[in-house]
């Protein structure tokens, strides 16, 4: 009881002065901020990989598309288009490989095309073929930046395309 009688005898200048619980203090206003900015790192970082993976995934499929076509493609006129669901398989198996994406990335077509450049080459008409993914990237963790920004992330949609030349089967 003693020790309360003093301290609330204390002058008001004495009481400001004191700086026990400052630390907490400070520390309870940089919380949000650090929590917000490590989302961001965390969510970023996890877009670049599932970026990565679709990249990996597309690159695959033309590279298979690109063997299996037969170099003489452009002298028969014949198309990619029946490979499709093929290469849909193989830009999704990229995709769910591994566990880290989880369910965010969905790809929502795959549309393979054959352009055959015109030129005097060694076998004729060079066949070009292409692969192009729409993909839509979904961010888990994009209601925390609620708290921040009144929009939120929601989701990124994008298309992967990559093109090879054709090597024949």
């Amino acid at each position: 009881m003693r020790w309360f009688r003093a301290y609330r005898l204390r002058s008001p200048r004495r009481i400001w002065r004191d700086d026990e619980g400052a630390q907490l203090v400070e520390f309870a206003l940089v919380l949000p901020l650090m929590l917000i900015l490590f989302a961001a790192i965390i969510e970023s970082g996890r877009m670049f990989l599932a970026y990565q993976t679709v990249i990996g995934g597309v690159r695959d499929a033309s590279r298979y598309l690109a063997r299996i076509t037969p170099r003489s493609i452009c002298e028969t006129g014949g198309s990619v288009d029946g490979q499709a669901a093929t290469l849909a398989n193989i830009v999704g198996n990229a995709i769910t490989g591994g566990s880290v994406l989880g369910g965010g990335v969905t790809v929502t077509s795959v549309e393979p095309s054959l352009d055959c450049i015109a030129g005097s080459y060694r076998f004729g008409d060079a066949p070009i073929v292409e692969v192009a993914a729409n993909v839509t990237i979904t961010f888990p963790f994009a209601g925390l930046f609620t708290l921040v920004t009144p929009s939120t992330l929601g989701t990124v949609t994008t298309v992967v395309a990559d093109q090879n030349r054709v090597f024949g089967s």
